[in-house]
């Protein structure tokens, strides 16, 4: 058994997947598992990861019709022979420590979820960040909310998931839907218990233009997600008012003119969104 199960979903990213899967075969965790499925991309994305998986075994290749994102991954979960389950969208990347400290952390505190630092990346500026301050350790659902900044950053991609508790707990995405993270990431805090947060490495989020978030005909789906994700907060009990950020708004006429987020300290890492690199 490998130590990380690394499930990649590849579509239509030839100009992106090098940077990505350099950033995976180059991990200074060598017991990794990628497993690259192709979901009928029309460009030469296939092409790439055949040139890869030629120089490097662990990377294995599955092609399927386009099914979307959901699908993809909920397939990848089935494959899986990991200790641990990863996600990494495909013009993305990581540090290259990024799986052997997330897995070293899991193994020596017996968390099921392994927590990292995200940096979103736009052009060659880094905007926006979510750094750890420190090791954080919890078991308390509400908790593990505030610490991963529920629903600010619902992300599935900078964590590892324990695959015996995953499978356990039998956590699919929705299939059907765009945004499917928003779903996905309350219910996984919940049925895996213990976190952990890993500081000094991070994920590295693309933030492209002709992404799924950013296309407008996709923004209904945010909002099936977000209520499938509240019908679940509501049903543990958890306050989800207290975990959004305020947000004031001037009307004229009942129409909003200005709208802005009021966003409180945040005592488990550091938040920044800027247009120039950080140090």
């Amino acid at each position: 058994m490998v130590k990380v199960s690394i499930i990649v979903p590849v579509y239509n990213v030839e100009k992106y997947i090098r940077k990505c899967l350099d950033s995976l075969i180059n991990q200074t965790l060598d017991d990794l598992e990628f497993i690259c499925i192709n979901d009928g991309s029309t460009d030469k994305s296939l092409e790439l990861l055949e040139q890869y998986a030629n120089t490097d075994k662990r990377i294995k290749i599955y092609n399927q019709k386009n099914a979307g994102l959901s699908v993809t991954r909920n397939r990848g979960i089935e494959i899986a022979t990991g200790e641990y389950i990863a996600f990494c969208d495909s013009d993305d990347w990581v540090d290259l420590d990024f799986y052997e400290k997330l897995y070293n952390a899991a193994e020596k505190n017996r968390a099921d979820i392994a927590a990292a630092s995200i940096i979103r990346e736009k052009g060659n500026k880094q905007e926006k960040y979510y750094v750890f301050k420190d090791t954080y350790i919890s078991e308390d659902y509400y908790e593990k909310l505030k610490i991963c900044d529920i629903p600010e950053y619902n992300y599935v991609w900078n964590k590892i998931y324990k695959t015996s508790e995953y499978k356990k707990a039998n956590l699919k995405f929705e299939v059907g839907l765009n945004y499917e993270d928003i779903a996905f990431t309350p219910q996984a805090l919940f049925h895996l218990k213990r976190l952990i947060t890993v500081i000094d490495t991070s994920y590295h989020y693309l933030n492209r233009e002709d992404s799924i978030v950013h296309k407008k005909c996709n923004k209904p789906d945010s909002k099936k997600t977000m209520k499938i994700a509240e019908d679940f907060l509501l049903s543990k009990n958890i306050d989800i008012e207290k975990l959004k950020p305020k947000t004031k708004r001037l009307k004229i006429f009942g129409y909003t003119i200005i709208k802005k987020t009021q966003r409180k300290s945040n005592p488990y890492a550091i938040t920044r969104f800027n247009k120039q690199k950080y140090t």
